[in-house]
């Protein structure tokens, strides 16, 4: 198999622009604010026309393709919403250009998403690679709306194959399953779930099991065609791999790999997606590998993975100007992986005779997958084949006989393969009986689709007819938009509840225009951190408009001084034109104070709930929290009541519930949730276990100041092999965090002494709360990680007191 870059001598990629048809309508007034004219006062003299645009020469250059995905530690995920990125969880694993024997050389593990090298020919001078300008942006939109003139179709076979291997090496040939087509497919889509179930995997991504497995995929590939494998991305055993014959490579480009964590916190990686986006010829294309939520009645939450991984796995774009492009932003879109939906309303017994008896289509009226499909609830605009094989799950490992294990699961489809895109065909779907390594049957899928190719003469010509009309242009108009509104009002806005309003820019003016929100004086960002606007730059071509998302959200960061009133929800964002005016849009709320992201101190003097007290107060009580004054104060609770209910809760309902603190809740709940501990309005916390555990660790996440408080944490590390320096350290802390970290590790030892039931052991339970209380006030490196979680297991050991 060959190395990709040797086989890609020039790759040019044509992006594309698109515009929303909606017509704004006239703006409301412009808010009163101080700084307004301070504003004003110092961008005086820059002029609304800036220079001309630039002749065609100086802004359409050359431009090197090789560059690195930068990951930003606060990217908003759908759990933890930071700002900027998808994930906060193990480090995912992606590369490029891997030899057929094993991964030959690895990438930097912390460069997470490499894209090739790519050199530029005489094509780059009718091909236009974008300096990101108005001319330039211009010129895309018009070549995208003009794309029918200068591209035609081909017919390209994709092979997708999806398989949970339950943590097994590969111990048999992959051929009967990757070689079953008569011709070699032109590209291969792989992917793995549940590659290795070690604790070490799910802690520290790192497992042995990725390099067996691309080997043996690698080996397996149809013996006719000659391979290089584009792309590897993995999260704990999640795995992608991307193949493409030696021919094609030349015509791939723009690679890219993207993972999202939604187990435990929305960040585990034990649950989730891989993916991985390119452009071959002229058609875009994104393949998902997923794993969502198990367990047969877990149907909402595999719903809710679906709707996470949508929204937060964003592939970033060359050009700066373009927000990132989400899955459904694609010509064409692959997904595959154990979806986990499984067969309802019918008992195990029931769906055996319906499978001996191959009435297939009968069984599949009872699958939820086919069930969700059919009320929109997922996947809207997939197609899925016609299932005409028994289903590729549960069978004894090594055999063909349907699980015989004391759970004796009900037989189902949980290995799925769908598509999205037009004009594309299925030629088999189909699992492979062959392969008995896992209590899985691996699936496969042949799609045959019609790529767009450029035709370079008609682009040639389609390229300079839009060249000449843009210096036509006259370039002394100066660009001017609509606004829908310019004042918006979120209501009681609350802990880790997405809001969301649209504002529409309508380009009513004589030009295209380029749009930015940009920094008001003296601030670091655009906007303030709870709030985003999506997307904060772009393009409006003449009499087009754009849809801005205007997204508030507060997390873990925001909430504490949103909390004790020292921040408000209200801002102005500044909406600046290339070459033309700036516009001001008012952006304002309240918000519900919450016990998530309140203090442990402040939390120990409050008997009544939260929300009950007034704003005053909370801001008293963090200055008196910052200068440990406690005089004149009533006695305080020993931990705070909020603590205490869920603890109580999972102490008397869950001490036995299987994977408790390992399986999330639903978002849903954890509002109930939170609304019940922020009001005092019920006496039991609603929800399922699972969604209490998950409200627990959030909130130990979302405090200010740790259990185990940032002062003491380097102490922690120095004696974490000392079980009574640790026990020495812990009664050191202030006597409320004291209290609190004594009350979890009981608690903890209660759960360990269910462990049969529960499957939780000291080092699944040290993993998961060490990392919560014992937090470092700068970036934790993993000899640190592992030090801390040393460091808790003498809490956690049977006598510890």
């Amino acid at each position: 198999m060959d190395n990709l870059n040797d086989l890609v001598p020039v790759v040019v990629k044509r992006k594309s622009v698109r515009n929303s048809k909606d017509v704004c309508k006239s703006p409301s007034q412009v808010p009163k604010f101080e700084w307004i004219n301070k504003y004003r006062k110092s961008t005086r003299g820059q002029g609304v026309a800036k220079q001309a645009l630039s002749p065609l020469g100086t802004t359409l250059t050359k431009l090197n393709l090789h560059h690195k995905t930068e990951k930003s530690s606060d990217k908003k995920g759908t759990v933890e919403r930071e700002k900027g990125s998808n994930r906060d969880t193990q480090t995912p694993r992606a590369y490029s250009n891997i030899e057929s024997q094993g991964i030959a050389s690895r990438e930097d593990p912390n460069d997470m998403v490499r894209s090739f090298s790519h050199t530029t020919s005489n094509k780059a001078q009718i091909l236009t690679m974008p300096q990101f300008g108005l001319r330039d942006n211009l010129i895309r939109c018009e070549l995208l709306k003009k794309e029918d003139l200068y591209t035609y179709r081909e017919d390209f076979s994709f092979f997708l194959g999806t398989y949970n291997v339950n943590g097994q090496a590969p111990k048999e040939s992959l051929r009967p399953w990757l070689s079953c087509t008569l011709d070699p497919p032109d590209m291969y889509c792989v992917g793995f779930q549940e590659l290795d179930l070690s604790k070490e995997a799910f802690f520290f991504n790192d497992t042995p099991k990725e390099m067996e497995w691309t080997k043996a995929v690698s080996e397996a590939l149809h013996p006719d065609a000659k391979y290089a494998l584009v792309k590897l991305v993995r999260l704990v055993g999640i795995m992608l791999l991307f193949y493409v014959k030696k021919e094609h490579a030349e015509f791939i480009s723009d690679v890219e790999a993207e993972t999202v964590g939604t187990g435990i916190m929305g960040r585990m990686g034990n649950k989730g997606a891989v993916a991985i986006r390119f452009c071959f010829h002229n058609s875009d294309i994104c393949v998902v590998n997923s794993h969502l939520a198990a367990h047969i009645e877990e149907y909402e939450r595999r719903n809710q993975d679906y709707k996470d991984i949508c929204s937060r796995l964003q592939f970033r774009q060359l050009d700066p100007t373009q927000p990132p492009r989400t899955i459904m932003k694609h010509d064409v879109v692959l997904w595959i992986g154990d979806l986990n939906y499984r067969i309802s309303d019918l008992d195990v017994d029931s769906v055996k005779e319906l499978i001996d008896k191959k009435h297939f289509e009968k069984l599949h009226s009872h699958d939820q997958l086919k069930r969700q499909i059919d009320e929109e609830a997922v996947f809207v605009g997939f197609v899925e084949g016609e299932i005409d094989f028994q289903p590729t799950y549960k069978y004894d490992t090594g055999s063909d006989k349907w699980d015989t294990s004391e759970k004796c699961r009900v037989p189902a489809w949980c290995d799925r393969i769908l598509w999205r895109g037009k004009n594309i065909r299925q030629q088999h779907y189909q699992s492979h009986m062959d392969l008995k390594t896992s209590d899985h049957k691996p699936v496969s899928s042949l799609l045959v689709t019609a790529i767009k190719r450029v035709n370079d003469d008609a682009y040639k010509k389609t390229f300079e007819e839009i060249v000449r009309n843009i210096d036509k242009m006259e370039n002394e108009c100066i660009p001017s938009v609509t606004l829908t509104k310019r004042e918006f009002h979120f209501k009681d806005v609350k802990f880790m509840q997405h809001q969301a309003e649209t504002l529409s820019l309508f380009n009513d003016g004589q030009v295209p225009c380029q749009f930015e929100f940009i920094q008001k004086p003296n601030e670091p960002t655009y906007c303030k951190p709870w709030l985003t606007a999506n997307p904060p730059k772009g393009f409006i071509a003449q009499g087009g408009s754009v849809d801005i998302e205007l997204e508030v959200f507060v997390n873990r960061s925001t909430a504490p001084e949103l909390n004790s009133g020292k921040q408000q929800i209200e801002d102005i964002l500044v909406l600046h034109l290339e070459r033309g005016k700036d516009y001001f849009v008012s952006v304002t709320g309240n918000y519900m104070p919450s016990c998530y992201g309140t203090s442990i101190y402040s939390l120990c003097q409050l008997r009544e709930p939260i929300q009950d007290m007034p704003q005053q107060t909370l801001c008293e009580l963090v200055e008196m929290s910052g200068k440990g004054n406690t005089e004149n104060i009533e006695k305080p609770l020993d931990i705070p009541k909020e603590l205490w209910m869920m603890v109580d809760h999972l102490f008397r309902n869950a001490i036995k519930q299987e994977d408790i603190f390992q399986q999330p809740g639903l978002r849903s709940e954890f509002s109930e949730i939170r609304d019940c501990l922020d009001t005092g309005m019920l006496d039991s916390l609603p929800g399922s276990n699972h969604s209490v555990a998950e409200a627990l660790l959030l909130f130990l996440d979302a405090l200010p100041e740790p259990v185990v408080p940032y002062a003491f944490y380097q102490q922690c590390l120095e004696c974490c092999s000392n079980a009574s320096q640790c026990e020495k350290v812990i009664s050191m802390l202030p006597q409320c965090h004291q209290n609190v970290f004594n009350y979890l590790a009981a608690f903890l030892r209660e759960l360990l002494k269910n462990s049969v039931s529960n499957r939780l052991d000291v080092n699944i339970l040290a993993t998961i709360f060490a990392s919560l209380l014992l937090k470092s006030p700068v970036k934790q490196d993993l000899a640190e990680k592992r030090k801390t979680q040393e460091f808790f297991q003498h809490f956690l050991t049977q006598g510890s007191s």
